[in-house]
């Protein structure tokens, strides 16, 4: 896989996405990595408002996803957009970590991935940043990942009790849950 080092592409189509796909899905690797590149940013960023950290685990999870999409390219129907499906991966690949560390608390260098995750504007954006930042990433896993699909991706609630196995009356009280958390912790770091 090449690296996020690597530069992006400037904006593009639909339809070039759905060539490169093709291509892809005959075992074209240079049509794959154009896809990867044209794509890994809103891949990764995805992963980590999911997860909560940036960082080494958040591009592995990236890269994670993107075998995935590699893997699964040949069975792909095109029946979405290239960019639909490789974030439903990255929504998938962050979900599975989550469930996977359900009960690990948040590790000390994710002190350090949450300085990442602001734009340094002004010293107060950053600081709010990082705050609102620490504090979704000390939620509940499932609050978090409702809260981020809902809140930050734009999911509808039948999307969200679809992708994470519940009914859409828990989606909405995760969502709940979860802004009440983010509140209460927010004023704790005030």
């Amino acid at each position: 896989m090449p690296s996020t080092a690597d530069s992006e592409i400037a904006p593009f189509d639909a339809g070039e996405d759905v060539v490169l796909a093709r291509r892809a899905a005959a075992a074209d690797m240079a049509a794959f990595e154009l896809l990867y590149r044209r794509h890994h940013r809103r891949v990764h960023g995805v992963i980590v408002r999911l997860v909560g950290q940036a960082g080494a685990r958040a591009e592995d999870l990236t890269q994670e996803a993107f075998v995935r999409a590699w893997q699964a390219l040949p069975g792909f129907r095109f029946e979405s957009a290239i960019s639909t499906w490789l974030h439903r991966l990255a929504v998938n690949t962050a979900l599975m970590e989550l469930r996977a560390r359900r009960s690990r608390p948040l590790a000390d260098d994710d002190e350090d991935a949450l300085e990442s995750l602001s734009t340094p504007d002004t010293a107060g954006r950053a600081a709010l940043g990082r705050d609102l930042a620490r504090a979704v990433a000390t939620l509940p896993p499932r609050a978090r990942a409702v809260l981020v699909l809902h809140d930050v991706e734009g999911w509808k609630h039948e999307e969200i009790a679809e992708e994470l196995g519940m009914a859409v009356g828990s989606s909405k009280a995760q969502l709940h849950r979860a802004r009440g958390l983010l509140r209460t912790r927010i004023g704790e770091m005030a």
